[in-house]
């Protein structure tokens, strides 16, 4: 029913301001009854940070910002969706408008800024989800005013800690100022110390065991991601997601007043450049640190690539405003039929073999 209504529905929300329709879509998915996907082949299973993933295949941070609809996209057949930014204290974000649809490009360029309701709220609406059944995570972000920013993520982790599968730190967000400077070196060592410390007393006192994730940007030199993982790996962080959006604009990009919107590109014109970041942080990690990877996934071919450059699991969300949510079968379609043709029983010997040939510049 979902696949034959986008089609019809599609030049409606298209109509709309962008942020309004994300907001219908939201409210709808809030209103409608439980969705029961059939089970996944037991081929897409993956195993990766201690879970148990029924498919590869999840929802990017971004859509579900505010923590309100998580059971709802879950069945929609992904395997895991991850909730936020979610940031310490509420905040409105930028000012509107604030997000632009690329149709051309099948691309967005949003520059939201982390507009959040607060951790409280979005921890209340995690404890009162009607089904606890599933993986969900939490996109973490640190106030725009924020005086101390280390800070912010540990009262983030202490406070969500348990009450979901992962929380996954953000510090490659283009559109809080200065939030990337987290990156560097120094400051990440000290942020992940902190936060590594401080899920590992809030799961103590719960007796639970929260995964702690490390999102970072496409923009990044060589030596930062030297940087990155050899600092990812001494914290003992359970995974790295590759990549955000990127404050660059491809040469591929179409050229319109839109696609110079201040803010950040995500969709089709980021695969090459998030696929390529991906593959080289696979040879800097090897198999010691699984990878997510994010960013122009708009198909099986996409995200068969993504598990060849090194990601054990997959997320996209800019696909779904040109596609609609029936993408999400029709890739867990397409990875079944390329196992098929070369006899694999699972995706794992996928798993970053092309990561040296995708890793360089040249790379389609």
């Amino acid at each position: 029913m979902i696949r034959g209504l986008f089609p019809i529905l599609r030049p409606f929300l298209h109509r709309l301001d962008p942020e309004a329709a994300h907001a219908l879509s939201i409210r709808s998915l809030a209103l409608a009854p439980p969705l029961h996907p059939a089970p996944d082949d037991p081929r897409l299973a993956v195993e990766a940070m201690g879970l148990a993933f029924p498919n590869p295949i999840g929802l990017a941070a971004g859509y579900d910002k505010q923590c309100e609809v998580p059971d709802a996209l879950l069945g929609l057949g992904f395997g895991f969706v991850e909730c936020g930014g979610v940031t310490l204290r509420p905040q409105p974000g930028n000012p509107r408008p604030r997000v632009f649809r690329l149709a051309a490009d099948e691309a967005i360029v949003n520059r939201f800024g982390l507009n959040s309701d607060g951790m409280e709220t979005c921890a209340r609406r995690l404890a009162g989800r009607r089904a606890s059944r599933g993986i969900v995570g939490v996109n973490l972000g640190a106030n725009k005013d924020s005086s101390d920013r280390i800070a912010d993520y540990v009262a983030l982790i202490e406070g969500l800690a348990g009450k979901v599968a992962f929380l996954t730190i953000n510090v490659s967000s283009p559109n809080t100022p200065g939030l990337r400077d987290l990156q560097g070196e120094a400051f990440l060592d000290a942020l992940l110390a902190r936060a590594v410390a401080a899920r590992d007393a809030a799961d103590a006192k719960a007796g639970t065991r929260t995964r702690l994730l490390l999102k970072i940007a496409p923009d990044l030199a060589e030596e930062a991601l030297d940087a990155i993982a050899a600092t990812a790996l001494a914290r003992g962080i359970d995974a790295l997601v590759v990549s955000n959006t990127t404050i660059a604009r491809p040469p591929s990009l179409v050229e319109t007043a839109l696609a110079r919107e201040t803010g950040g590109l995500s969709g089709k014109p980021l695969f090459s450049a998030s696929t390529r970041v991906l593959a080289q942080m696979r040879l800097r990690v090897g198999d010691a640190l699984p990878l997510v990877g994010v960013g122009g996934v708009d198909g099986a071919d996409a995200a068969w690539t993504k598990i060849e450059a090194g990601a054990s699991l997959v997320q996209l969300y800019t696909a779904l405003v040109y596609h609609g949510p029936g993408l999400v079968a029709d890739i867990k379609a397409g990875l079944l039929e390329r196992m098929q043709r070369e006899g694999l029983a699972r995706l794992a010997p996928v798993v970053g073999r092309r990561a040296r040939e995708l890793a360089l510049p040249t790379s389609p």
